[in-house]
């Protein structure tokens, strides 16, 4: 059995120390989740200079899919071996991924570079989040977990400037070299500040497990992300996914050290945080990846006044997550993340309101209130899983919270996507492409205006199904919180584990 590891840290660390521990586990947070839209940004820069057009989608699809397998695996080996020596290991291979792609010669190496950057982006996120749990006391995991949950908003905001001002004074290698300095300064302050990993009995990873989990959810995703270009062998891939899930559940109930401990499935806390997970993370899709489009092709508003818009949702989400500390304490984790999926159902019917006369006020109110929603909802559901796992378990708990999400994105992408595809197929059958017609400036601008309205019109209708579907999505997250039980909250969990 493994040394209670996080009680020894809660006690060991000095007070004057944690925020420093904090500011490290947010710098790292940053640096992981600040990647995607700082390349985005970039890539046209880095098309222009390398080449390879054909393989830009694999340059975001294999960072996320090698972040996706791992985030499970990370989090137990810091349950087994220490959160502090799995969080160096995953940000050094981060570093040199990051490194290595700004040496990139073409695409394709490029495209391995960024596999050996999600390898370690995969342990930054669960195990930053870990750390901060094992550093604080379940009434102050809240309001730190508040200021972490806030970082994924303001990079959301952050990424893209700092890669259009990269990409204007420097090279395009910067833009990944950024990280190096970001990453040192992080581990220098854990070095120095976060005592180390305690004494711990030799532990044997579940390798069968491990297989079929990263079988599963590489195939699941490689269905879902490339389900265009795959056809129906998508649904080849798809079998291939539940015939591995199915394997791993039979190896977790017979192994002795499963990969995900049967303990997390007997918390009712712990099955709504997965739930929530997955559910906010399909819901995040719908105004992230649709929303622009709807304010560029259906409004016929600038790229910056589509990005203005949804950082109104990158501004909800770290406000409302540094305000759910003080609601946790003074209700319930069940009310504040009920509340949180309140906002998100308003804001996903807000969208439902969305019409080609209407102004941008509508959707920046939706904007903000899903941003919003997604703070409390976020940080309420790690925090009470936190708080209810035991220590032996907590970095599994928390990456497990973690992992739903991430596969709920992609869920929700796949699922939206398909919802707007069918939709403009029926309506706009012998149309090539009518959203891209729309939002490329010069083709639009030479349509007449029957054609203008037509395709408006047809791409509006086509886009709110979309959020219909979004909307539905939503509701379950109301239902997730639901699921929390009624009168836990961090107040309850100190005297607990006091």
């Amino acid at each position: 059995m493994a040394v209670n590891h996080s009680e020894v840290q809660t006690s060991a660390v000095k007070s004057s120390h944690r925020p420093l521990i904090l500011i490290a586990c947010m710098l790292s947070m940053f640096m992981a989740a600040v990647e995607v839209t700082i390349v985005a940004t970039a890539m046209p820069t880095i098309i222009g200079d390398l080449g390879g057009f054909s393989l830009l989608g694999w340059v975001f699809a294999v960072y996320l899919l090698t972040q996706a397998i791992t985030v499970p695996i990370y989090g137990r080996l810091a349950d087994l071996y220490g959160c502090r020596k799995m969080f160096f290991i995953g940000t050094t291979l981060f570093l040199i991924g990051s490194v290595l792609c700004g040496f990139a010669p073409s695409l394709g190496w490029m495209i391995g570079f960024r596999a050996l950057q999600g390898l370690g982006a995969g342990a930054i996120t669960p195990i930053a989040t870990t750390l901060i749990a094992n550093v604080y006391g379940p009434q102050e995991r809240a309001k730190a977990q508040g200021y972490l949950s806030s970082v994924w908003g303001v990079s959301a905001i952050v990424g893209p400037l700092m890669g259009a001002f990269i990409v204007s004074h420097f090279p395009w290698a910067v833009v990944f070299w950024v990280n190096v300095p970001i990453g040192l300064v992080a581990m220098a302050i854990l070095i120095k500040y976060l005592p180390p990993d305690g004494q711990r009995k030799p532990h044997q990873l579940d390798l069968a497990g491990t297989a079929y989990l990263t079988l599963a959810v590489a195939s699941l995703l490689l269905a879902l992300l490339q389900a265009e270009a795959l056809g129906y062998w998508a649904l080849a891939l798809l079998a291939f996914a539940v015939v591995n899930g199915g394997l791993l559940v039979r190896q977790e109930r017979k192994t002795p050290e499963p990969l995900f401990p049967l303990a997390l499935w007997d918390s009712k806390v712990i099955i709504a945080g997965n739930v929530g997970g997955l559910i906010i993370g399909a819901t995040m899709m719908g105004i992230s990846a649709f929303l622009p489009t709807y304010v560029q092709g259906v409004l016929g508003g600038t790229p910056l006044e589509a990005g203005t818009t949804l950082a109104l949702m990158s501004i909800g989400w770290p406000l409302a997550s540094m305000f759910s500390s003080r609601m946790m304490q003074a209700t319930s984790y069940r009310t504040t993340a009920v509340t949180g999926g309140l906002l998100l159902v308003g804001g996903s019917l807000a969208l439902l309101l969305l019409s080609p006369s209407s102004g941008l006020w509508m959707a920046r109110i939706a904007a903000f209130s899903i941003g919003a929603g997604m703070g409390l909802s976020n940080t309420t559901f790690i925090v009470s899983v936190q708080n209810s796992a035991e220590p032996a378990i907590r970095g599994i708990a928390t990456a497990s919270t973690l992992f739903t999400r991430m596969l709920g994105s992609a869920i929700g992408t796949a699922v939206l996507g398909a919802t707007l595809n069918l939709n403009l197929e029926y309506r706009l059958p012998q149309v090539n492409d009518p959203v891209q017609q729309l939002m490329e400036k010069a083709t639009r601008s030479a349509m007449d205006s029957g054609q203008l309205n037509m395709l408006t019109d047809s791409v509006a209708a086509s886009l709110h199904w979309v959020f219909v579907v979004s909307a539905v999505v939503s509701v379950l997250a109301v239902a997730a919180g639901l699921l929390i039980p009624s009168g836990d909250r961090p107040r309850r969990e100190a005297q607990r584990e006091s």
